[in-house]
């Protein structure tokens, strides 16, 4: 454990939290934004990343599931109408 986490135990749990209700409200809206009947017409590893990309928001690893570029898959993810959240 670092010294600051010792020090100030409280806080650190408190960004957690903080952290934690982000990402759930991200991984909502990107839920709620999403054309579904996009999605499920899409041929099962691109149906999977973006399924990830909702899950998780990284565009990385959900470009890697797909086998597309970066580039390639934030066209499928605008054609999906899911939103990147920051």
């Amino acid at each position: 454990m670092s010294a600051w986490r010792a020090l100030h135990p409280s806080l650190t749990e408190e960004l957690v939290r903080e952290w934690e209700r982000e990402d759930e409200e991200f991984r909502e809206l990107r839920r709620r934004s999403a054309d579904w009947k996009f999605i499920e017409e899409q041929p099962p590893h691109i149906r999977a990343a973006l399924l990830y990309f909702i899950e998780r928001g990284d565009r990385y690893v959900a470009a890697k599931i797909a086998g597309l570029t970066v580039d390639e898959f934030d066209e499928l993810r605008r054609r999906a109408n899911i939103p990147v959240v920051v």
